[in-house]
């Protein structure tokens, strides 16, 4: 679907009512404060401490599934513990009253939040590898890093499944690192909540290539070969094939009732700096975007995007996606 035919598609939804809106029962229910919980036993951050999970709980039928974004860690320089070259968030760091003050979606207080009434299950990132790998990678005798994320996002899966069984619309949706397991998760809580209306989010996370090599190096530091889930999708597939595009495919052949979407500047900065390392120009990351989503789509996953102009870098943490428009289509509207 390329840039064109997808704003269409956008202005069509927007006059359209809204198909996930804030019900009154919804509207009614003012969101508690944000409280930890524990992952349990195989959850950890990089260098081993726990990780610190939350939840605000409000409408028990409608959850938000929120992973964190940061960046990816791959090297003694990247993945170190401290210093301004961490390319991760400490679980320390993350703190409930942070989360009252963030606007966008956790304003619950903003008269256009359309996930103002839902509750929230909000999984930390503290490994480093995209909320994917099950690995322990060893850069340094004194830089010993647990890239376990996959166990982190799938204990906050685990959680949102035990406590809101009865959830009739789940949102999984993250910005940058947290946008790209997006479409695995969902297909996943589609499988433990098989009557639950599951939409994912992928915030930021559009242009990265699907890339044997890449894939391979990636997987065998991160442990990424750990998330493959048992499918009949997935049987025969192996590293070289596990991509960040290739989630999409998967998990929408899997789950082909999950509506899967995504957002990206057409010139996001971050993403840029990352593809550079394989040659991309920062000139031809919109072209790679729309090439990930041909590619997607010829797989027979349907893929709803929205792309706005600009070398900003991740939406839904911020009041801009009150503002922002284009085309005539406001994200606020597509979104809801």
């Amino acid at each position: 679907m390329g840039l064109r035919r997808r704003l269409i598609f956008a202005a069509a939804l927007a006059a359209a009512p809204l198909a996930v809106g804030i019900s009154v029962a919804a509207a009614d229910l003012v969101a508690g404060e944000w409280s930890p919980f524990e992952g349990g036993p195989e959850t950890t951050c990089a260098d081993g401490s726990q990780p610190m999970f939350l939840e605000r709980q409000a409408d028990p039928s409608k959850v938000v599934l929120y992973l964190e974004g940061g960046g990816g860690c791959w090297s003694t320089e990247t993945c170190t513990f401290d210093g301004p070259g961490k390319a991760y968030v400490s679980s320390s760091d993350i703190v409930p009253d942070l989360l009252t003050d963030r606007g966008g979606i956790f304003d619950a207080e903003h008269p256009e939040n359309p996930v103002a009434g839902f509750s929230f299950v909000y999984v930390p990132y503290c490994t480093g590898v995209v909320h994917l790998g099950t690995a322990t990678y060893e850069y340094a005798p004194d830089l010993v890093v647990e890239h376990k994320g996959f166990y982190n996002s799938m204990a906050g899966l685990e959680h949102l499944v035990a406590n809101y069984p009865d959830a009739e619309e789940v949102l999984v949706t993250g910005p940058s690192a947290g946008s790209v397991p997006t479409p695995l998760l969902g297909a996943l809580v589609a499988d433990r909540l098989p009557s639950a209306r599951v939409v994912t989010l992928g915030d930021s996370s559009g242009a990265y290539p699907d890339d044997a090599l890449l894939n391979v190096f990636v997987g065998l530091v991160w442990g990424t070969e750990g998330a493959i889930p048992d499918w009949p999708e997935t049987a025969d597939i192996g590293l070289s094939e596990w991509s960040m595009p290739g989630l999409y495919v998967f998990a929408g052949q899997h789950a082909p009732d999950v509506t899967y979407a995504r957002f990206d500047y057409a010139y996001d900065a971050a993403q840029a700096e990352r593809t550079s390392f394989i040659g991309i120009d920062a000139d031809d990351l919109v072209t790679l975007i729309d090439q990930n989503e041909a590619t997607v789509e010829a797989s027979g996953t349907e893929l709803v995007s929205y792309v706005a102009p600009g070398t900003g870098h991740t939406l839904i943490d911020d009041d801009t996606m009150y503002a922002l428009e284009v085309e005539g289509v406001r994200f606020r509207d597509w979104f809801s």
